[in-house]
């Protein structure tokens, strides 16, 4: 049996007090959230341990003080990989 994927989209503007959680879904509705990230080059993390923390906010709810720093370090490691692909180009 094959695992149901699981997605959720976090945004993050700095106008924002804390990343807040804009959409979720399993099976199928995290196929096509995974096809659309992919079709417009956002970047796709993979960690079951963090899914499963998320997976508890409901969509339009700030990720609670104690995910903050893990979701801080997430968003710089993306953005550094941005930052990477700008310059490789």
């Amino acid at each position: 049996m094959t695992e149901r994927k699981q997605a959720i989209a976090l945004s993050y503007e700095q106008t924002m007090e804390s990343p807040r959680v804009v959409a979720k879904g399993g099976g199928l509705v995290a196929e096509r959230m995974l096809a659309l990230a992919q079709a417009n080059g956002t970047p796709i993390h993979e960690d079951p341990a963090l899914l499963s923390l998320l997976d508890a906010l409901q969509i339009e709810e700030h990720i609670p003080d104690d995910l903050y720093q893990v979701i801080a370090e997430l968003f710089v490691f993306l953005y550094q990989m941005e930052q990477d692909k700008i310059i490789d180009v």
